[in-house]
């Protein structure tokens, strides 16, 4: 069976459903496909089951990409406002919870139902369970082959995503489309996601697992430097928690991570100026500013005696034991993939698409939004927000 549409839109998560009803209700005939069962898991799961569906402090600034001013325009046609203000005409309730994150009071579904009412208004056709089998050109439009038959579009927007979290039905679907209609592409990795340390030498933090603490960390250096004031969490294989998840973006492989185990405070100072009277042993006086645990563990594994008095340490080694803390300098063996990733950092590499419009520059009516773009951004729905505005740029201009 063949039909013939204005535009075909693959990929019904956020990005997707979203440029669907823009361009739905703008007069454009749309089809929308996603080879998944249902839409949008990736909202479904956001936020613990309440989505993080924005962040009103989002500025271009909370975002990398090997071009980095790419997203400023799109960004700034459709802000946190412009998104809120379609979530409270729906009726959905919401609250700030951290740094400026925004979380339905109730459910991610709402979100979901919102883009879908949306897309209805616009007269959006959606085929789910619809596997792409090829996409080509066809007398100057697009041909999109899938098991039911073939769709021809004037204009094909591809917003299937990155890799990560591949049980959800994520796949490099929207890579192997650029690389076909010769678009460069960004190397892809994953971002926002724990990383793991040589098994031996993690050996004596293993049994700190489930334990966090706040931090400073530090990579990178120059434009590429990344630091954050963030929780860390131990994990069996390494470290996690918001704080790791946001410096894995920024993190090289085979460069260091910095953590300041006590940011704000200079602790070899602390440690040297309580030293005079003191009773303490070291592991009560390094239990005062951190986790008892972590003291126990970091003189453990330093080989001093925990039950050494403070008094009898000599300054020099008490400011030796504080400097390895600020900052502890680790190299990463890697990250734990895209199982546990939350998004994929790189993809079609933006200097091939016009950033007003999403239109791949040597591809006319040809459009990348979303996560399968190399925009990427910190954790706590700086990424949603460029779904939604990416999206909305792309759906205003297939009307144009």
């Amino acid at each position: 069976m063949s039909e013939s549409v204005d535009v075909v839109v693959i990929g019904a998560g956020a990005a997707g459903l979203m440029c669907a009803a823009v361009a739905g209700q703008r007069g454009q005939r749309v089809v929308l496909l996603d080879h998944a069962s249902r839409l949008a898991e990736k909202i479904r799961i956001s936020g613990g089951g309440r989505c993080n569906f924005t962040n009103i402090g989002t500025t271009w600034q909370q975002f990398l990409s090997a071009n980095p001013a790419f997203c400023r325009s799109a960004l700034a046609n459709y802000t946190p406002d412009d998104f809120l203000t379609l979530v409270r005409s729906h009726g959905i309730a919401w609250h700030e919870k951290h740094k400026g994150q925004l979380f339905c009071d109730d459910s991610s579904e709402q979100i979901i139902d919102m883009l879908v009412a949306e897309c209805d208004k616009g007269r959006v056709k959606r085929r789910m369970q619809a596997q792409v089998l090829a996409l080509r050109q066809d007398g100057g439009r697009y041909a999109v082959d899938t098991q039911a038959g073939t769709l021809h579009a004037d204009k094909l927007v591809i917003a299937t995503g990155g890799m990560a979290i591949p049980q959800l039905g994520a796949t490099d679907f929207g890579l192997k489309a650029a690389r076909q209609f010769g678009l460069k592409i960004i190397e892809p990795r994953p971002a926002l996601v724990p990383l793991t340390f040589d098994q031996a030498g993690w050996k004596p933090f293993a049994e700190l697992s489930g334990l966090a603490v706040p931090v400073r960390l530090e990579t990178g250096d120059g434009k590429r430097r990344g630091v954050f004031d963030e929780d860390l969490l131990f994990t069996h294989r390494g470290l996690s928690g918001p704080g790791i998840l946001q410096i894995s973006s920024y993190w090289e492989p085979a460069t260091p991570i910095r953590i300041d185990l006590l940011p704000g405070r200079r602790l070899a100072q602390e440690l040297v100026q309580r030293k005079q009277g003191s009773r303490q042993n070291l592991v009560t006086a390094l239990g005062e500013v951190w986790p008892r645990r972590l003291a126990e563990n970091w003189l453990q594994d330093r080989g001093i005696p925990p039950e050494q008095r403070l008094a009898d340490t000599a300054d020099r080694h008490l400011t030796q034991l504080a400097d390895g803390a600020q900052p502890w300098t680790l190299t990463p063996s890697g990250t734990v993939g895209y199982k546990k990733a939350e998004v994929m950092r790189g993809g079609v590499d933006t200097r091939e698409l016009d950033q007003k419009t999403m239109q791949a520059r040597a591809m006319p009516r040809l459009y990348f939004i979303g996560e399968v773009v190399d925009v990427t951004g910190w954790l706590g729905g700086y990424n949603f927000q460029w779904a939604w505005a990416s999206a909305v740029a792309c759906g205003r201009a297939l009307s144009a």
